[in-house]
């Protein structure tokens, strides 16, 4: 299959790619999730133990995994921008630049022994993590309506490859400088970051909408974000990835205060990022079944269950089974709600809806990511279990709520129906 890198390819944004293209960039984008991948798990496996070590004082050990989700949030709609004026691709790029900087300047803090400068590189890692949340939606791009969902799905399940590399790459570099153990991580995360865009470049996708002549500009905003299905989708995607970093924020801090090793917690942290990716396998073909909205209600009920394991006990078993069924709470949940969102816009309003979703989404999760760290501390492991069941009432209310309106909003060749 010959590529063309220097440039996207010319089918409008409701046209089909081709079947050959469409493939290709179906597995260059799982891979580069999977590589991607290996960006936040670090984050999320050393940040609040750096944190500790460094922070000056200890209420601020899980501020730089929640720098990490802020900047998520703030670089979402600037990455969305890019997207629509330039293209996926150069954001994918720009969003690469910044993992590469999320190691190189992580590595010089703990070197230097510098809080803020580490809470730098984590904005820096989570400017990267939004633009790697776009990945998603730009494996539907130029596929059929029917498909789309199994797509996103497949992409996403190139994060089973993160959940091993990420904590395996803590593991296995820690012993390389003893004096510094984290900093060798941190070059080796850099370095996987510039892997990625490697693979990145040879993605093909449909030119911009907003660059066609002629193309229609899409309903206004206000309009798409009262649609009940869409505010459906975006509390419950909110609330699932809300909960899953909430949770998972606290783990290994949480884990460490009980006295369980460190590889205990990598260990733990693992089988999570498994648990979060790889029922994106067959995530797709359950969608297409069972409806995205039945299916955003199973990742409900699993987060809620893995609260009820961890209030259980503390063993490291509580943690892991907690773990593994908070990650697949959170893809069900997450993909869900995703998929219900492909269903809110035409292919004209496609990437600022998107965009808008996932800034809502990261915009309440880094809400949730300060208070952990401060439930935590404050009161303990439980407390953070016990306050989750809250978001959840609210996030199943709005489902229950959808589903009483028995109202489906499909879209079809980009036309909305009245």
């Amino acid at each position: 299959m010959h590529m063309t890198p220097e440039r996207d390819i010319e089918p409008g944004d409701g046209e089909l790619l081709p079947a050959s293209v469409q493939r290709g960039n179906i597995w260059r984008l799982a891979l580069a999730q999977a590589l991607a991948g290996a960006n936040s798990v670090v984050v999320y496996a050393t940040g609040a133990v750096i944190g500790e070590q460094l922070a000056p004082s200890p209420v601020l050990a899980t501020l730089p995994i929640s720098v990490f989700v802020v900047g998520m949030a703030a670089c979402i709609l600037p990455a969305g921008a890019i997207a629509q004026r330039r293209g996926r691709r150069t954001a994918f790029l720009a969003g690469t630049l910044a993992g590469v900087l999320t190691g190189l300047l992580a590595a010089a803090a703990v070197v230097v022994g510098s809080f803020w400068l580490f809470c730098v590189a984590t904005f820096l890692g989570g400017a990267y993590a939004a633009v790697v949340l776009s990945f998603r939606f730009a494996a539907a791009d130029g596929v059929v309506p029917a498909r789309r969902a199994r797509a996103l799905s497949l992409v996403m399940a190139g994060g089973v490859a993160a959940g091993v590399v990420g904590p395996q790459l803590v593991t296995w570099t820690m012993p390389l400088w003893p004096a510094v153990p984290f900093a060798p991580t941190f070059i080796a995360q850099a370095a996987v970051a510039a892997l990625s865009a490697l693979v990145l470049l040879g993605v093909q996708l449909p030119i911009p909408a907003a660059t066609q002549h002629g193309t229609r500009p899409g309903r206004p905003l206000a309009q798409i974000v009262r649609q009940p299905r869409f505010v459906a989708a975006v509390l419950t995607g909110a609330v699932s990835y809300l909960l899953m970093n909430f949770i998972m924020t606290a783990a290994p801090l949480a884990m460490h205060m009980q006295g369980h090793a460190q590889a205990a917690s990598n260990t733990a942290l693992q089988w999570h990022v498994i648990a979060m990716y790889a029922p994106s396998f067959f995530t797709g073909h359950l969608i297409a079944r069972f409806g995205a909205q039945r299916m955003a209600s199973m990742g409900l009920a699993l987060i809620a269950l893995a609260a009820m394991v961890g209030l259980r006990g503390v063993d490291v078993a509580h943690y892991d089974a907690a773990l593994v069924l908070l990650g697949l709470g959170w893809n069900f949940g997450f993909l869900g709600a995703s998929a219900m969102v492909l269903e809110c816009h035409t292919p004209a309003e496609k990437t600022r809806v998107q965009s808008l979703n996932d800034f809502i989404v990261f915009g309440l999760m880094a809400i949730g990511s300060f208070a952990s760290g401060g439930l935590l501390a404050g009161y303990g492991w439980q407390a953070v279990l016990w306050v989750s069941f809250a978001p959840l009432l609210v996030a199943g209310a709005a489902l229950v709520a959808l589903g009483r309106r028995k109202t489906r909003l499909p879209i079809d060749r980009g036309v909305m129906p009245s």
